[in-house]
């Protein structure tokens, strides 16, 4: 199978999508690991993506497409993927399907994670991390048993500044207007399902197997 994960920041998209590997056994692709990667590796491409990240900037559509392109040729995704965190737009959406037309090989789904932009940001602003072991908390979900401090070491929680309320509506906000034609394109070709993210993650999984069985 090759599917497309698509949905706001707090759908749970990473976890859905390691859900899915796991299960149907096939790999699970993320841009945000990809690009950690090759900056690791120092190859060609990763060097070229750092020049932007580096600056800030959103590596270009034609090079996060050549960087895609490249994961996508090894063996582990001869047997199918999931993307997650790509593409994000409709020139990213329609470079891929060349890419893949040149594979002869096609997408057969598309899930779009649906939830409203409220419920997103009562979760996001919930997190919470320990400053000294990187362990992660929420104020509603999982809180730790002394406010501020961490179960484990004691050290100090804070909140991630791209976690706060007014960064999580500009990132929605980005995300509406570049996802929604998306979400249109993956409509019109016949291959996009919407599932109900204000679910548990466990009933969120149960719909995305229903569709995967449906497809196999």
């Amino acid at each position: 199978m090759r599917i497309i994960l698509l949905g706001p920041p707090g759908a749970g998209k990473g976890t859905q999508a390691s859900n899915i590997a796991n299960e149907f056994h096939i790999t699970h692709i993320s841009t945000g690991e990809i690009f950690r990667k090759i900056q690791k590796e120092g190859t060609s491409l990763g060097l070229k993506a750092k020049e932007y990240i580096d600056k800030g900037l959103l590596v270009p559509d034609d090079l996060t497409v050549e960087i895609i392109d490249d994961r996508l040729d090894r063996k582990d995704c001869i047997e199918g993927f999931i993307l997650d965190g790509f593409p994000r737009t409709i020139i990213q959406a329609k470079a891929l399907d060349d890419k893949l037309k040149a594979k002869k090989i096609s997408l057969d789904l598309v899930i779009n994670i649906q939830l409203k932009n409220q419920l997103i940001i009562n979760r996001i602003t919930g997190r919470r991390i320990c400053e000294n072991c990187g362990e992660n908390y929420h104020t509603n979900f999982y809180p730790p048993k002394i406010e501020g401090k961490c179960d484990l070491c004691g050290g100090q929680l804070f909140q991630r500044k791209d976690d706060q309320e007014e960064t999580i509506k500009k990132r929605l906000e980005v995300y509406t207007n570049q996802t929604q034609p998306l979400i249109d394109y993956y409509k019109d070709k016949g291959i996009l399902h919407t599932i109900n993210g204000e679910q548990s993650i466990e009933g969120v999984f149960k719909d995305i197997k229903i569709i995967l069985q449906g497809v196999l």
